[in-house]
């Protein structure tokens, strides 16, 4: 693995939307990967049947001529089976002629992923919870694929840095790589940071961003057949490992925002944090339901963060501030309605894949918001102010060494600060 300064230092200063290299550098075979080749067929498989992966597999048939769905996989076969009813029977024109997923191609159990990737297909969407993101990626990546790849990039240090390290060879393959923090895809959003990063607020002096909403509980009794790991996969959201908190896997849209208009990541962060309204319940896992942080970027300037889950019903907030020397800025106040991002995303990763757009890689930008997250997660965890460069050699891996629906895994106590040690 890369050392730490070397992957540091790729910073958003590099425009993820950078100028494409002409189709003679690629040394993928297959044509319609090829840049500029022309408006061939792409087919796409989808990895991860759950509510993201659905919707992501709809709204790239639905904004994409000439694009096909033929492969599914997950490790519950009635996710799978459900997905595909649903997308089948889309709420978006043009979906389901473009579903060409035959029985021979529908991949059930932990090595899914794999199959759908031998598959003959060009693009793979990876949908599955973010545990799974960073070794799903790097298999993609290994395989010439170009890539949807759902936020966040991972839940841990030790596995972000895998992902930072396939990132840079997708980047080397002339890859695509779309993110789902899709407003990088936002109109008003990417005409507002442009126009901030030319000055039109003057310098930068403060930033400020806001997850305060409802809680995402997705499975609320266990069936008293399912195992410990078949439990955690089927109520994801509450466990750490497979999640990473309400801050790496949700308030990661804002945190990526900021750090987008700042043009890199923090270089520090004291967080606080924990659970009161979350009982100490089996469906509640070991996740905070707030937390707040204090980062500071290399020149100084400060981002304010906080996010919370509280019941439905009270107050929310879902939203960036950026303060300037001669103004402020929502994030999108100076730019102008666009298409459903959702979708225009997908369409933006079509045309970088048919040379017809710019040439965008996410992998390495939003690996970054992600680790930055994951920083402010550890420190309100732990009650220590943690560094990036302490980040970038952690040895912090949550991920299981094995995998099966029999596994018993054990549940880690909620984080106590002075208690739960950062390594």
């Amino acid at each position: 693995m890369e050392n730490s300064k070397e992957l540091s230092r790729r910073s958003f200063l590099k425009k993820s939307t950078g100028a494409a290299a002409g189709a003679s550098a690629f040394t993928i075979i297959k044509p319609e990967l090829v840049r500029g080749a022309g408006n061939e067929k792409l087919k796409a498989g989808l990895v991860g049947c759950g509510g993201r992966g659905t919707e992501a597999a709809q709204q790239i048939l639905h904004g994409n001529e000439n694009v096909e769905l033929i492969a599914m996989g997950d490790i519950f076969e009635d996710k799978l089976e459900t997905s595909l009813d649903k997308i089948r029977n889309s709420k978006y024109t043009g979906v389901a002629e473009k579903v060409k997923v035959d029985p021979e191609h529908h991949f059930v159990g932990f090595d899914a992923y794999k199959k759908v990737l031998a598959s003959d297909i060009d693009i793979v969407m990876l949908c599955t919870p973010p545990g799974y993101r960073p070794m799903h990626f790097e298999a993609a990546v290994e395989a010439k694929k170009h890539v949807f790849c759902e936020k966040p990039f991972g839940t841990d240090p030790v596995n972000v840095r895998r992902f930072m390290a396939a990132a840079k060879k997708s980047e080397e393959l002339k890859l695509t790589v779309m993110s789902g923090a899709q407003r990088r895809c936002q109109q008003e959003y990417v005409e507002t940071i442009k126009r901030i990063q030319d000055g039109a607020i003057g310098d930068i002096t403060a930033t400020y961003a806001y997850w305060v909403g409802t809680p995402v509980i997705q499975q609320k009794e266990r069936d008293p057949d399912w195992k410990d790991m078949t439990w955690q996969h089927r109520a994801w959201y509450s466990f750490v490992w497979i999640c990473g908190d309400q801050i790496v896997e949700q308030h990661l849209h804002n945190i990526d925002v900021i750090n987008w208009v700042m043009g890199g990541h923090p270089e520090k962060v004291v967080a606080s944090g924990g659970a009161v309204w979350r009982p100490r319940e089996e469906i509640y896992g070991n996740i905070y339901d707030h937390i707040s942080a204090d980062f500071v970027y290399p020149n100084g300037v400060h981002m304010s963060s906080y996010c919370r889950q509280f019941p439905r019903g009270l107050y929310t907030n879902i939203s960036e501030l950026i303060v300037g020397s001669k103004g402020r800025s929502n994030g999108k106040n100076m730019g102008t309605k666009g298409n459903d991002p959702y979708v225009q995303e997908h369409i933006e990763m079509v045309k970088s894949i048919r040379g017809q757009g710019p040439y965008i890689n996410h992998g390495m930008p939003v690996a970054e918001s992600t680790m930055t997250c994951i920083m402010a997660r550890e420190s309100a965890y732990s009650g220590q102010e943690i560094t990036w460069d302490q980040m970038m050699n952690s040895q912090l891996d949550l991920m299981p060494k094995a995998f099966s629906y029999e596994q018993s895994m054990d549940v880690p106590p909620l984080p106590v600060p002075g208690v739960y040690k950062f390594s």
